[in-house]
Formats: structure tokens, C-alpha cells, sequence
């Protein structure tokens, strides 16, 4: 007979998912892939849509870095070092958003979907360089804790 007491995996995956999300790095991450999704619905409208690209790469890394914090395999495969590996997407994701956002918001005259889209492009290079800036505190405090003295009269 089956053990009806057990949870299921599935009920499991969504125990891990809403409680990473309540956590400041799970909430940035699902901002920036819902921010993403929503630039390109707004590209995808527009009569440009190759600006869709960084969105597009962007809301793909930022799922794969959700799903690889919320099982923590960070801590299982230390091969990476995702601290760093999540800092660089996040700074790249940044300067990429606001170069291509502003680009379209300049150029976008009489397309308001590219208006639209160069926007929210905006908001989420903000969103991205907090997620830089938050990242790179954590650093900052992770060294400050392992620093080794380098005094020789101890």
C-alpha cells in the first residue's frame, strides 16, 4: 500500500520555489524574469523586434540562476564559483539593458511598443545594477570575514 502520508516531489518543488522567492535574492531574480518577459512582449509588439535578444538572454540566464539557487546546487557543484559567475551576469545584464533601452527610447519615434519596451529596458537595468551592487556587497563581506592576517608579530 502506498504511504499516503509523504509529500509529493512536485509539492516539494513548490515548497522550495515560494520560499525562495521570499528571500531578497529569489525576489530580485523573479523580478528581473518577469521585468524581461514583459520587455519582450513589448519588443515582440513593436515593429523593431531584434532588440528582443538581450531580453530574451537575459530572462533565460536569470531562470536557469533561479532554479540553480532555489535547489542549491550552488553548493553542490563548487567547481563555479557562482557568486562571481551570478555578479558578471547581472553587471552585463545591466550595462546591456540601459545601452539598448535608451537606444530605443531615443529612436523610437512613433513606435510606442519600442517606447514601451526601451522603459521597462530601463527599470530593469536599474533592477540588474541593484542585483550588481547587492552581489558585490556580499563579496566585499565574505572577504572581510576569510581575510587572513598578514601581521608577523602574531
Amino acid at each position: 500500500m502506498a504511504d499516503t502520508t509523504s509529500t509529493s516531489p512536485g509539492a516539494n518543488c513548490l515548497e522550495k520555489l515560494k520560499s525562495y522567492v521570499r528571500t531578497p535574492k529569489g525576489f530580485i531574480l523573479a523580478a528581473e524574469i518577469l521585468i524581461s518577459f514583459i520587455i519582450i512582449i513589448c519588443y515582440a509588439a513593436s515593429l523593431y523586434g531584434g532588440y528582443s535578444a538581450v531580453a530574451i538572454c537575459e530572462m533565460i540566464f536569470a531562470m536557469v540562476f533561479f532554479g540553480i539557487f532555489m535547489t542549491e546546487m550552488d553548493k553542490q557543484i563548487q567547481v563555479i564559483n557562482w557568486v562571481w559567475t551570478d555578479l558578471f551576469r547581472a553587471g552585463i545584464g545591466a550595462v546591456l539593458y540601459i545601452i539598448t533601452s535608451l537606444i530605443c527610447v531615443i529612436g523610437g519615434a512613433g513606435d510606442g511598443a519600442r517606447i514601451a519596451g526601451g522603459v521597462f529596458g530601463l527599470i530593469a537595468g536599474l533592477l540588474f545594477a541593484y542585483d550588481t551592487y547587492t552581489i558585490f556587497l556580499q563579496i566585499k563581506s565574505t572577504r572581510q570575514h576569510t581575510a587572513a592576517s598578514t601581521d608577523d608579530r602574531v
